[in-house]
């Protein structure tokens, strides 16, 4: 078989047991922005849940939480379009994630289709806490 990338050849050439898969023809094109969460969801799950099984639930949690220290450095720059990459990173790991674990993140949202989850504003009124 044929790995994917380098990283895949590396996985694989310390690990025989890791299976490598044929290249799957480019998605590129396909998709324009701007694109609904669940196309979105999709488009990750058909890029990366084969290695994300590999990886794990709590591994690409990790991944998660990395990319969102990632954020955190962004924000304290002014490089628009590096914040702008950490936080597409950011929803592609959630998705990741939310795939990994069954969960369709258009339903996970429709709690705020009506306002706040809370009190039900838009604008939210909930006193403020921090």
């Amino acid at each position: 078989m044929v790995a994917r990338s380098v990283r895949d050849a590396e996985v694989a050439g310390s690990n025989p047991a890791v299976p490598t898969t044929p290249p799957e023809p480019s998605l590129r094109g396909l998709y324009t922005a701007p694109m609904d969460i669940a196309e979105f969801q999709g488009l990750m799950g058909r890029i990366y849940l084969e290695r994300d099984r590999r990886r794990g639930v709590d591994g690409t949690f990790r991944w998660l939480t990395e990319e969102v220290g990632e954020v955190a450095r962004a924000l304290r720059g002014d490089d628009r379009d590096q914040l702008r990459h950490e936080l597409g990173d950011v929803l592609a790991w959630l998705s990741s994630l939310a795939n990994l674990t069954e969960v369709d993140l258009s339903e996970a949202v429709g709690r705020y289709a009506e306002g706040c989850p809370r009190c039900g504003g838009i604008p939210c009124s909930c006193p403020f806490r921090s």
